[in-house]
Formats: C-alpha cells, sequence, structure tokens
C-alpha cells in the first residue's frame, strides 16, 4: 500500500449513500455484489475510497466494475 492510498479519505456507507440519495443498506449490498470496492476497519465496519466514489458518481467504470 502507498502512502497516497493510507491518507485518502474513506466515506461510511451513510455518506456515500447520501451522495448517491440511497438508503446505506443499498450502499452494503453494492459493495456485497463487486459493484464497489471497499476496505473494513479493524472493528469490522466498512469505509469506501472517496476517489472511487466519486467516479462512480461521475459514471466512470472503477477498478474494472462497470457502472450499471
Amino acid at each position: 500500500m502507498n502512502v497516497e492510498s493510507r491518507s485518502e479519505r474513506l466515506l461510511t456507507p451513510g455518506e456515500v449513500a447520501a451522495l448517491f440519495r440511497v438508503d446505506p443498506k443499498t450502499v452494503t449490498r453494492w459493495a456485497a455484489a463487486g459493484r464497489i470496492s471497499s476496505i473494513r476497519t479493524p472493528g469490522g465496519h466498512r469505509r469506501f475510497r472517496e476517489s472511487e466514489v466519486r467516479a462512480l458518481l461521475r459514471g466512470e467504470e472503477v477498478a474494472g466494475n462497470p457502472v450499471q
């Protein structure tokens, strides 16, 4: 892991949900289905890279996952 990825802002499912105007459980389902990648905290909570979320909002393909 490089320094850039360690310092990148991570978003909670609630923050991602607010950006997409969906329920936080929808964001969790997207992660489980592989539509968006997530990082697990030591406590087991999901977090999402802000850059990936912003790319999805722009309609860009991220990490081989086409936007549907």
